[in-house]
């Protein structure tokens, strides 16, 4: 917070007493004027907090709730019943809120420049709302790598095309990237992983569920619709082939709950080792044509990708070069005429996720841009929008938090006294980041051009691509960040051992300098704690102080951690979000491990914070009841029946109610709330999960 200096000038004076020397009577002497000190200035109202009156949106509950039956109902269900879901969203709620406000002073950041041809932002702003320019070139701008595509002639150019496709930014039937090598985390080293898939998840493919077959239909008359706006014949036939293909993608693929394994995703190989396992795909070609020169590549799937080499070994190259032009214009339709756009949100935002219409073309140029060229964009956002004061109470809240979690492992009765010193050396090592980077990337060499919106993308992308594998070989890049100051996010990089926290979360309801301690603690201070924890969940317990990927717990640590998550996973599995659809305990355990240690460590934090003394009584609500409802008022949301749906098949975090129903685990929250037995969130002392 900026203090006010407040100089008050103190007038000393003294009253001068003149007695007559003369014998007569005294004549009274009433003083011209006695100077007094003025009272001193009163103190500066403390702003008030922008929620509610101590940070909490108390007409946002329904108290006719009990908070043992529902606690995200409790302090949530009026706002969810007063608050409608925007036509142009599929789902709604605080980190909406405070999405939009980034957006919004975003667009206005550009908004000033976007007239000024000598500014990269502007022009890429600009270029990305002229939709009549766009429209008026048709498919010219893209025809040539629609032709490029169209006229492959053999298999034995499909890696090299696929290579170029990558630079492009577009999906293929391979994912790569560079990054840490978790088992050598000072090398950065080329990961390959499975992809291949036009819709979110193999479950979309191989379900029995109406929804599914609904899905796959729709899917398929996108496909159709697609190769027709093209003018490319049989479409019909040609969208089936590429349904079929990716069917059999879908078999092949692993699961999310797998894919999420940190041991069973690091499988190190040469090329030869790789080519031998999966042969069928050029592997040598497509490293090659990405840039990547590399000794040895790490498979996330191996199994998937054997599979997938395989099939396109024996898929006739027709069906291959078709699924990649509908990537294509799939990728590029927000650059392409209106109908391309049309048609890919109307499959991939209403039928899939139930939004209704499209965001103004603002807002999506606006969302390009700052992800495009994002430090630009992202050094002018903090300037403006960032207070330096808010890094400094941050800091020590991270400081009382990390203080926090040290505590409670030191109480720990199953972990082992020999993994315990190894657990505080890695909280020793951990660095947070706050608001935003100390260093900015240089755009200097990415062209954009004024009128050319497919080609400013497509270049950006290029640029995005080289940039990431250039990293191949070169000293770890520490300073780098994975989210841009305007994301309302948070993460934590196990090889980075790192916590970071992007600037627009900084702010209510997760973050208020003038809100109550407790709501603070139990909003940014449990998503301070969540980060932090993810270093010791499942698979971030699996990375030690140097963030390499080793085992350094004890057996009997291992088997202990394991009973307790694996109670986490069955408490979830019970929840039923849609009617015969269930939260994925196994799914979700990483992001609800860190939501019950996250909120555990933040309210020791809270008290300890407090010095010993008794948190006052504010509106009627203790200490206690203050953090909880801070913690449970940053999960209101609304969601659109499809987008609650693929979130169940593919999200790793659970939905929002029962992230706030973690507290039924926490026995402070027992006691501030007093649920009942019989109540649905009431579980007996021994069946609280306890973790950390």
């Amino acid at each position: 917070m900026r203090f006010a200096l407040l100089a008050t000038t103190m007038l000393a004076g003294s009253a001068l007493l003149a007695s007559c020397a003369t014998k007569e009577a005294p004549v009274p002497v009433t003083p011209a004027a006695v100077v007094e000190a003025p009272a001193p200035a009163p103190e500066p109202a403390k702003p008030a907090p922008q929620l509610g009156a101590f940070g909490f949106d108390e007409a946002g509950m329904d108290k006719g709730v009990s908070p043992g039956d529902s606690f995200y109902n409790y302090a949530n269900g009026t706002w969810a019943k007063n608050t409608p879901i925007p036509s142009d969203r599929s789902n709604y709620g605080m980190f909406t809120v405070l999405a939009d406000l980034s957006q919004k002073r975003t667009q206005g950041i550009l908004e000033e420049v976007k007239a000024n041809p000598n500014s990269k932002i502007g022009v890429a702003y600009s270029t990305y709302l002229d939709t009549g320019t766009i429209e008026s070139k048709g498919l010219a701008p893209i025809q040539p790598w629609l032709n490029q595509v169209k006229g492959l002639k053999s298999k034995a150019g499909y890696a090299a095309l696929l290579a170029q496709a990558d630079r492009n930014g577009v999906s293929i039937p391979f994912g790569s990237y560079v990054g840490q090598d978790d088992k050598n985390p000072e090398v950065y080293a080329l990961n390959l992983s499975q992809s291949g898939l036009g819709m979110p998840d193999r479950d979309y493919y191989l379900s029995a569920d109406a929804k599914q077959v609904a899905n796959r239909a729709a899917y398929e008359k996108h496909l159709t619709n697609v190769l027709t706006l093209a003018g490319e014949p049989n479409a019909a036939a040609r969208a089936k082939a590429i349904l079929a293909y990716e069917t059999e993608i879908a078999r092949v693929h692993w699961t999310r709950v797998d894919s999420r394994d940190a041991t069973k995703t690091y499988n190190k190989m040469t090329l030869a080792e790789l080519t031998k396992k999966a042969p069928g795909f050029d592997f040598g070609g497509y490293f090659t044509g990405i840039g990547a020169k590399v000794d040895y590549v790490l498979v996330s799937q191996p199994s998937a990708v054997t599979g997938i080499a395989k099939l396109i070994r024996s898929t006739p190259i027709a069906v291959l070069k078709d699924q990649l032009l509908v990537r294509s214009l799939d990728r590029f339709s927000a650059v392409l005429p209106d109908a391309f756009d049309k048609e890919n949100f109307s499959f991939y935002g209403t039928t899939l996720s139930g939004t209704p219409e499209q965001q103004a073309r603002w807002k999506r140029a606006t969302d390009w841009t700052a992800g495009a060229l994002e430090d630009e964009v992202s050094k002018i956002y903090v300037a403006k929008y960032y207070p330096p004061e808010t890094k400094a109470v941050m800091d020590e809240m991270i400081k009382n938090i990390i203080a926090a979690m040290g505590r409670r492992i030191d109480a720990l009765e199953w972990m082992s006294p020999e993994t315990k010193v190894k657990a505080h050396a890695k909280l020793a090592a951990f660095t947070p980041k706050i608001g935003y980077p100390d260093r900015w990337r240089d755009y200097s060499d990415l062209n954009i051009v004024s009128g050319d919106a497919l080609g400013n993308v497509i270049r950006a992308n290029n640029w995005a691509h080289e940039e990431n594998v250039n990293h191949l070989g070169k000293p770890l890049q520490r300073w780098e960040w994975g989210m841009t100051p305007m994301e309302v996010n948070a993460y934590a990089n196990f090889g980075m051992v790192e916590i970071v926290f992007p600037a627009a979360i900084l702010q209510p309801p997760f973050f208020d300098p003038n809100a109550d301690p407790a709501v603070n603690y139990g909003g940014i201070g449990a998503v301070i704690g969540h980060e932090l924890s993810h270093h010791f969940d499942d698979q971030g317990a699996k990375y030690d102080a140097s963030g390499t990927l080793t085992d350094w717990w004890t057996p009997a640590d291992v088997a202990a951690f394991k009973a307790r998550t694996d109670a986490l996973v069955a408490q979830y599995d019970l929840y039923e979000p849609l009617p015969g659809m269930h939260v994925k305990g196994a799914l979700t355990l990483g992001e609800n491990v860190g939501d019950l240690a996250g909120l555990t460590v933040a309210y020791d934090a809270y008290r300890h914070s407090l010095g010993g003394k008794a948190a006052p009584v504010i509106g009627g609500y203790s200490g206690d009841q203050r953090f909880y409802l801070g913690w449970a008022q940053v999960w209101r949301r609304n969601f659109r029946e499809p987008a609650m749906r693929q979130r169940i098949l593919t999200d790793p975090h659970s939905p929002s109610e029962y992230r706030a129903a973690v507290v039924r685990n926490l026995d402070p929250w027992y006691a501030a709330f007093a649920p009942e037995a019989g109540q649905k969130l009431f579980l007996q002392p021994d069946q609280r999960v306890r973790i950390w």
